[in-house]
């Protein structure tokens, strides 16, 4: 009888082990299981902070650059809010909206420098005022200030670029290669000089050392004039060197004629030069953030 109770009791107490190493088993994998979502969800909660501090980079980034060019009038907050942008249109700003941007400096400043704008526009209609003469920049902010609607503000905005000191600008230092602009402006320096070159056009390029590693491009340029006295050939240098037109003349060929006591005058297209510089342009860049840091 003992003996039967013994072995009762050894099959119960087996029985308990059993549920409860079912009982360890069960817990350990719904621990395992927890342990590895709670792992997941910080993962997950730790890469949407960085997108979100990645956003909210690129708004702030994105919202100092309008407020410093002055695209839009200044936000109520440190960023501008979606409604802020919607409402935007840089056409229907005046600069007094803008205070102290590059906008602002550009058309207020820049555009009202006297010596800057007396720099002829008579080849422009639209620059011309009913009296015959170029408007003034004051002239052109009236109208800029007076103008009603989005179509007038841009009209008179465009007026101001094209017709006052701005357009100095692009004269000076073009963003592309224009052979026909640069010929057009050394052809009113010869009318200007009263001497008409017996030959003028495009030269081969031979790179200058000194240029090779900047941002410039070379236009080469070569022109000859015949049997020149030394007055016109001074006129012509000087009205070159005097035009808003960057040209470099490195070297020039005089040859005197004792027939005439005149000279001709040859510049050499491996010597003289104009530039122009690549337009600077502004490229959106993507970033991609992983999960986890990558060395």
């Amino acid at each position: 009888m003992a003996k039967e109770v013994a072995i009762g009791k050894r099959a119960k107490i087996s029985e308990a082990q059993q549920y409860m190493l079912l009982a360890v088993f069960g817990a350990s994998i719904f621990l395992g299981v927890g342990i590895s979502l709670v792992s997941h969800f910080v993962q997950q909660i730790a890469f949407n902070a960085k997108i979100i501090a990645a956003e909210e980079q690129s708004i702030v980034t994105y919202s100092n650059a309008i407020k410093t060019l002055g695209v839009c009038e200044k936000p109520k907050g440190s960023i501008y809010s979606d409604d802020e942008l919607k409402r935007c249109n840089p056409d229907s700003i005046e600069t007094s909206q803008i205070p102290d941007t590059l906008r602002a400096n550009i058309l207020e400043k820049l555009a009202a420098n006297q010596a800057l704008n007396s720099v002829p526009k008579e080849d422009n209609s639209e620059c011309i005022g009913t009296n015959g003469k170029a408007y003034t920049y004051k002239e052109l902010s009236k109208m800029y200030k007076e103008a009603v609607g989005a179509d007038a503000l841009r009209a008179a905005s465009n007026r101001i670029k094209n017709c006052s000191a701005l357009r100095v600008i692009p004269d000076a230092l073009p963003a592309f290669k224009n052979e026909e602009a640069l010929f057009s402006s050394l052809n009113k320096i010869f009318i200007a000089s009263n001497a008409i070159p017996l030959s003028f056009g495009a030269a081969d390029l031979n790179q200058n050392p000194e240029l090779i590693n900047s941002n410039l491009h070379l236009l080469p340029i070569r022109f000859y004039f015949e049997d020149v006295n030394t007055d016109t050939v001074t006129t012509v240098l000087s009205n070159i060197e005097r035009s808003v037109r960057e040209i470099d003349v490195k070297k020039i060929f005089l040859e005197y004629r004792a027939d005439t006591g005149n000279l001709n005058l040859d510049f050499s297209g491996s010597e003289i030069y104009a530039y122009y510089m690549d337009g600077s342009k502004l490229n959106e860049t993507t970033k991609t953030i992983s999960p986890e840091d990558k060395q």
